[in-house]
Parts: structure tokens; C-alpha cells; sequence
């Protein structure tokens, strides 16, 4: 006995949703977590086991990052600004992620608005602490 397929319904969500900042800052949350989890532990642990190793070990390490006089080389700006980076997206997505959780800014304008800022806030503070870094040498 053959039944016949019935006829579903797509989900709505496949021809009414767009795409917004707020599903960027929410997968941009994710990934910079994960990011800064994985790549700072990683760092963090060869650093460790290069000091431990010995001078020429930890000397190798950091010659990876750094100039013999001490600068950073483009290795070291990439990994510092990245992991910069990747801290203010992922605290400003969690400061907006706070006033969400107390019922505040769910209003169409105010999400995206507030989605928005936490890229801005991420640039402008990223910016303004490197510059800083590189300004007071």
C-alpha cells in the first residue's frame, strides 16, 4: 500500500529573515571566543615551554615576534592586533549580550544600532591602543 508524500511547508525563517549585524556580532562572538581560546592558549603554552626550555629556546620564540633590537616584526603586529581585536569585539558583543539579558534593546533600531556599535567600538579601541603602544616607544 503506497502512501502518498505529503506536502510540507518550508520553514518561514528561509523566505522572511535577512541578513543583519546582529547574526555578524553573534557568529563574530563565537569565532573571536574561539579564537582568542585556542590561538592565546597555544601561545601562551609555547611560551611557557620556550622559558622553560632554556635562553636559546625562549630567544627563538621570540625572535618569531620581534626584531633582534627588540621591535615587533609583522608576525608580532598580525598575532597582537588580531588577538586586540578579537578581545573588543568579543567584550563589546558581550557588554550588548548583558543589556539583551535584562530585556533592554530588542527594538528593531535599537538591536541593529547596537550591533553596529560594537563593531565601531572594536575598531576605534583597537586603533587607539596601538596607536598608543606604538606612540610611546
Amino acid at each position: 500500500m503506497a502512501t502518498k508524500p505529503v506536502s510540507r511547508p518550508l520553514s518561514p525563517h528561509l523566505s522572511i529573515w535577512k541578513w543583519g549585524p546582529h547574526m555578524t556580532v553573534s557568529i563574530l562572538h563565537r569565532v573571536t571566543g574561539d579564537g582568542m581560546a585556542l590561538v592565546g592558549s597555544v601561545l601562551l603554552v609555547a611560551w611557557l615551554a620556550c622559558a622553560a626550555a632554556g635562553e636559546a629556546s625562549y630567544a627563538a620564540f621570540l625572535d618569531l615576534f620581534t626584531y633582534a633590537d627588540g621591535r615587533m616584526n609583522v608576525v608580532g603586529y598580525v598575532f597582537g592586533i588580531g588577538l586586540t581585536a578579537s578581545f573588543f569585539q568579543h567584550m563589546a558583543s558581550g557588554v550588548r549580550h548583558l543589556f539583551l539579558d535584562t530585556g533592554a534593546g530588542y527594538e528593531l533600531k535599537r538591536n541593529k544600532r547596537g550591533a553596529q556599535a560594537t563593531f565601531v567600538f572594536s575598531v576605534v579601541a583597537t586603533l587607539a591602543l596601538w596607536a598608543f603602544l606604538i606612540a610611546g616607544k
